[in-house]
C-alpha cells in the first residue's frame, strides 16, 4: 500500500486575516487541509468556517482544534496587538501569516477626481496600514524563532492598472513594495516575505458584487494565455508552496496567478 504524503505544514500555526469569507475563506481551508492551525481573523464571523474545518480535519490532524477564529478590525492597531495574543494563546506559536484582508468587492467604480477623502483613507486604512499593523506585531515572533513566512496579497492590477479604481490600485501597487522591503530587512532573520497576486477572481464576495465583473470580465479573459474564468481554488497551489519548505530560498518576490494575463 502506498503511504500517504504528509501534509506540507503539518505543526505550523498560521494567521490569515479576511479568513472567512471569499477567497480568505479558500486560503484558510487550504491551509488547514496542509496540517496547519489557523487563526481566522476577519471582520466577519469566522466561527462557522472554524467549527467546519474542526469537524472534518481534526481527526485527521491530530487531537485539538485545528482552526479558531477573532474577530478583527486589522486597521485597529490594539484590535491586531490583542489577535497575535489570542492566537499565540492559542496555539503557541506563529509561522504564517496571509495578509488578505482588503477592502475592493464593496467598492464601487468611482473617477479619480471623485473619491472622496474619507474612502481613500479608509481603503488605505485596511489595505495597507493592517498588513503593517500585523507584520509589526508578527514578526517579533518569527524573529525570535529565526523562522517564518509572510505572504502579501496583491492584485495583477498593480502591474496593469484598472480604471476608477485609484485607491484601491494604489493600494495593492503599495503591496510589491511592502513585500521587496521587508524581505529585505526580515531575510537575515530567516523570515520569507513574499506576495501572491491574484488576477480576476470569481470568489463567493466578488459575484455579490457585478461591478467588478460587467464592463472586465470578458475583456480580461482575452488578455490571458488561459482563456477562462479564475477561481479561488486556481490561488490556493501557490499560496502553500509560499507557506511551505518548498520556497525557502525564495523571498520577495510576487507570483502573479491570473492565467497569464500579466508577467511579472
Amino acid at each position: 500500500m502506498a503511504r500517504q504524503a504528509a501534509a506540507r505544514l503539518q505543526g505550523s500555526v498560521a494567521i490569515v486575516t479576511g479568513g472567512a469569507r471569499g477567497i480568505g475563506r479558500h486560503y484558510s481551508e487550504a491551509l488547514a487541509s496542509e496540517g496547519a492551525r489557523v487563526m481566522i481573523a476577519d471582520i466577519a464571523d469566522g466561527r462557522p468556517l472554524a467549527d467546519d474545518l474542526n469537524a472534518t480535519l481534526s481527526p485527521a490532524h491530530g487531537a485539538g482544534d485545528i482552526a479558531a477564529s477573532v474577530t478583527c478590525d486589522v486597521s485597529d492597531e490594539a484590535a491586531v496587538r490583542d489577535l497575535v495574543g489570542a492566537t499565540l494563546a492559542r496555539f503557541g506559536r506563529i509561522d504564517i501569516l496571509v495578509n488578505n484582508a482588503a477592502l475592493y468587492s464593496s467598492l464601487p467604480p468611482v473617477k479619480a477626481t471623485e473619491i472622496d477623502v474619507a474612502l481613500w483613507d479608509k481603503v488605505m486604512a485596511v489595505n495597507v496600514r493592517g498588513p503593517f499593523l500585523m507584520v509589526k506585531h508578527v514578526a517579533p515572533h518569527m524573529i525570535a524563532r529565526k523562522s517564518g513566512k509572510i505572504i502579501n496579497i496583491a492584485s495583477g492590477t498593480a502591474y496593469k492598472g484598472l480604471p476608477n479604481f485609484l485607491h484601491y490600485v494604489t493600494s495593492k501597487g503599495a503591496m510589491v513594495s511592502f513585500t521587496r522591503t521587508l524581505a529585505r530587512e526580515l531575510g537575515p532573520h530567516n523570515i520569507a516575505v513574499n506576495t501572491l497576486a491574484p488576477g480576476l477572481i470569481l470568489s463567493e464576495t466578488g459575484l455579490e458584487n457585478t461591478a467588478h465583473l460587467d464592463d472586465a470580465r470578458d475583456k480580461v479573459i482575452q488578455s490571458r494565455a488561459f482563456k477562462r474564468d479564475g477561481f479561488p481554488e486556481d490561488l490556493t497551489g501557490a499560496l502553500v508552496f509560499l507557506a511551505s519548505a518548498d520556497s525557502d530560498f525564495m523571498t520577495g518576490q510576487t507570483l502573479a496567478i491570473d492565467g497569464g494575463s500579466i508577467n511579472t
